[in-house]
C-alpha cells in the first residue's frame, strides 16, 4: 500500500468537492480547480475527508495512487490557501516590472522580454524579488521556471535570476584562484 496514498485528505471549511466519475472539482474562497480521475484510482468523500483507494495491487495503479492523492491535497490547498515561488533576480542594470497582465523584464539583451503571465497566475516586484502566485501548483511553478530559463545564474559572478534560496555554486575564474 502507497504511504502517500492511503493516508486521508482533511477537508477545510470553505471548501467544496464534487467527485465525478471522470473528474474531481474543488472549490474554495480563492477559486475552482478540476482534476480528472485516472483509472483504476477511486476517490470518495467521506464527511470531512477525502479518501483514495486502488482498484488493484498492479503496478500502475500502484504508480498512480499516491500521485492521484497528491493532486487532490494540492488542489484542496490551492483553493484554500494558494501558492507562491520567489525569484530573485541579479545583476547591474536588470529590471523587472508588472506591466498590464505581464513582466517586463530588462536581463542584459538588447532587447526587453515581456513575458505574457497566464490567466490564474499573478506576479508582484518588490525591489529585486518576483513572488509569482496563484491556486494551482502546477502551473506557478512553471510560470517560474519559464521566467528564470530567461536568464539563469551563471557560475562566475552569480547573475541572473534564481530562486530565493537556491544556492549557486561558483567557480573560480580564469587563473584559478578563489577570488
Amino acid at each position: 500500500m502507497s504511504r502517500i496514498g492511503k493516508q486521508p485528505i482533511l477537508i477545510p471549511n470553505g471548501v467544496t468537492i464534487t467527485v465525478d466519475p471522470q473528474t474531481i472539482t474543488v472549490a474554495g474562497p480563492k477559486g475552482t480547480l478540476s482534476q480528472f480521475t485516472m483509472p483504476d484510482i477511486e476517490v470518495k468523500q467521506d464527511g470531512d475527508q477525502v479518501i483514495v483507494t486502488r482498484a488493484n495491487d498492479e503496478a500502475p495503479a500502484r504508480s498512480k495512487h499516491g500521485l492521484m492523492r497528491t493532486l487532490v491535497s494540492n488542489m484542496i490547498t490551492g483553493v484554500n490557501e494558494g501558492f507562491t515561488k520567489k525569484l530573485e533576480f541579479n545583476g547591474v542594470g536588470y529590471r523587472v516590472s508588472v506591466a498590464g497582465t505581464g513582466l517586463k523584464l530588462s536581463l542584459g539583451y538588447s532587447h526587453d522580454i515581456t513575458y505574457p503571465l497566464p490567466q490564474g497566475v499573478t506576479a508582484t516586484v518588490e525591489q529585486n524579488v518576483i513572488t509569482v502566485s496563484g491556486i494551482s501548483k502546477q502551473q506557478v511553478g512553471q510560470v517560474a521556471a519559464e521566467i528564470r530559463a530567461l536568464r539563469k545564474p551563471e557560475p562566475y559572478k552569480g547573475k541572473g535570476i534564481k530562486y530565493v534560496g537556491e544556492r549557486i555554486i561558483r567557480k573560480s575564474g580564469k587563473s584559478g584562484k578563489d577570488k
